[in-house]
């Protein structure tokens, strides 16, 4: 059994997909649409406890990108060659940026259809850090906040990785540093529980980098143990369908656990409880990686198109539900009705189609000519998500 290695060609398409990643991703941005339609649409659980519990699904965008932004930092190394920090950038640049400043722009052009209560500063949409001036529920371009976290983390991981490399390469000493970001994550959780009132300040404590960045370490974990330990990753992935079971165990008691919203409401729940979620993915990523798993052997329909299109979904899907009202209901057209529900759920995923086709494919061409990667590299391509 050897685990899967897809590589991306010269004309940047991707070959030997791996089905189960494709499924997690197609799954992460389901949960989010169902999440945020309720929020966007109808204010009430029109697709139950997908609505719900659709919030999980960026927790999945948070692991699946730590996986993935982890492999391209770790191949090369694995290969005996230096971590080029500026190649890195620029091919993460090229594959997140132009879909997001077409969105921004869209969000400048339409304020009045589009704005919200209140928005953070021009300058902190250009950099990603409006996630720190997201102090409360229902702001401009709030589903922002998950993309400005990766965005963040894309900056400091390289940086870390050079630091760690400079100092004679160490895999206990990276194996430490990931596990203590972790630690971190919770002892700043609970200071925030035991100093902030969750019950005000939730918002600004669900956005939060500081509380939240440690999600997409478990991927990176998977990473250096896929690159530096494949002996140990051969076994652990083996044992595909427990990982299954597992992971599923973990993702449904931390979802009990939280209850009926995403903000803590004890103190063992806001040390544990994302790190937990973030755990049970990272079993279902570590399932997908074995080539027998459950979850290759599954044929979604769809779900291979929906994974490729996932970012650019979750950027346009909010605005697009909030343009789609009017219209509807101008028609008489109930919009927590069947077809209500087909008409902005298609438009919704229709607009990220266009944006895929139109912005983010042309842009990847130009990155796979540009940037190319080495074919020893089992390189992995990685979704800039993100997500409620």
């Amino acid at each position: 059994m050897q685990p899967i290695t897809p590589t991306e060609n010269p004309a940047g398409k991707k070959q030997n997909r791996i089905r189960g990643l494709d499924t997690l991703r197609a799954l992460a941005i389901v949960l989010v649409l169902c999440n945020h339609y309720a929020v966007v649409v109808t204010q009430e659980e029109t697709f139950g406890l997908l609505t719900r519990w659709g919030w999980a699904g960026v927790d999945l965008f948070f692991v699946l990108s730590g996986y993935l932004i982890g492999s391209q930092i770790m191949a090369p190394l694995s290969h005996g060659r230096p971590f080029v920090f500026r190649t890195f950038m620029a091919r993460r640049f090229l594959r997140t940026l132009p879909n997001y400043y077409v969105i921004l722009v869209i969000y400048f052009l339409f304020p009045r259809e589009l704005a919200d209560k209140t928005t953070a500063a021009s300058w902190q949409f250009l950099t990603f850090t409006q996630n720190f001036s997201f102090t409360h529920w229902g702001q401009t371009f709030s589903h922002s906040w998950s993309l400005c976290i990766e965005e963040q983390f894309y900056l400091i991981l390289p940086l870390v990785t050079l630091i760690v490399t400079r100092l004679r390469w160490s895999l206990p000493l990276s194996w430490g540093l990931a596990i203590a970001g972790i630690v971190v994550g919770m002892a700043i959780r609970a200071w925030c529980w035991m100093h902030l009132d969750l019950a005000a300040d939730g918002a600004a404590f669900y956005y939060s980098s500081l509380t939240r960045f440690d999600e997409l370490l478990p991927g990176v974990l998977i990473a250096i143990l896929q690159f530096f330990r494949p002996a140990l990753f051969k076994k652990v992935i083996g044992h595909a369908t427990l990982l299954i079971f597992g992971g599923l165990a973990f993702v449904m008691l931390a979802l009990f656990w939280f209850g009926d919203g995403q903000i803590p409401d004890a103190l063992p729940v806001a040390i544990l409880g994302y790190p937990m979620l973030a755990a049970g993915f990272a079993m279902l990523v570590l399932s997908s990686l074995n080539p027998a798993s459950r979850l290759n052997r599954i044929r979604l329909p769809g779900a291979a198109w929906l994974a490729s299109w996932s970012y650019a979904v979750y950027l346009t899907h909010k605005p697009i539900f909030k343009l789609m009202l009017g219209p509807l209901h101008a028609a008489g057209i109930s919009v927590g009705a069947l077809p209500g529900i087909i008409i902005i759920m298609t438009a919704g995923i229709g607009g990220g189609w266009a944006l895929f086709r139109l912005v983010e494919t042309p842009f990847m061409r130009l990155r796979s000519h540009w940037f190319p990667t080495r074919s020893t590299d089992t390189h992995r391509e990685v979704p800039a998500f993100s997500h409620t």
